[in-house]
């Protein structure tokens, strides 16, 4: 068996290292922006976990480096410093930039038919696939074989095809 040389090993460690920087989540938030209490710079980084960035559609703003999404950062912590809780500080973006803003909305009349149109339509879909498919149930006619003819109507049809006897 041939010994792994320290230069292959080196690729390797790099090549591994590359590979776990690429599936770690990206981080936006510049140090800037970071507060200097912990524990509300903790609640910040939940709370923007939640909030979608309105330039990046699906990106939180914690992830985003759209400038738009910095500006929410700092309205977050802004807000955070100032003694707001968690919900005023939700309340506020929500009230501002609207429902959208958040990236798993409430259940409300607003939005059920967001959240209930996909499965509706799927069982009204099936539903006109079963009766289209279903067997006819008891009681509904089925095709009968046509009545025997009465003398007078063989004998009209004997003289329309042209056999008499």
């Amino acid at each position: 068996m041939r010994a792994i040389s320290n230069r292959t090993a080196a690729k390797t460690a790099l090549w591994v290292v590359c590979a776990a920087l690429m599936f770690t989540p990206a981080q936006a938030v510049e140090p800037s922006e970071i507060l200097d209490d912990p524990v509300l710079e903790s609640r910040a980084r939940e709370l923007s976990k939640g909030l979608r960035c309105l330039v990046c559609r699906n990106q939180s703003i914690d992830d985003s480096d759209a400038s738009l999404a910095k500006d929410l950062r700092v309205v977050v912590r802004e807000r955070l410093v100032a003694g707001d809780s968690d919900e005023a500080v939700l309340d506020f973006v929500v009230d501002r930039y609207g429902e959208y803003v958040l990236l798993k909305p409430p259940f409300t009349m607003g939005n059920a038919l967001l959240y209930l149109g996909g499965p509706l339509l799927l069982l009204v879909g099936g539903v006109g696939f079963w009766r289209l498919t279903r067997r006819p149930a008891d009681g509904v006619q089925t095709a009968t074989a046509p009545a025997p003819l009465s003398e007078d109507e063989r004998r009209k049809l004997e003289t329309l095809i042209g056999k008499n006897d």
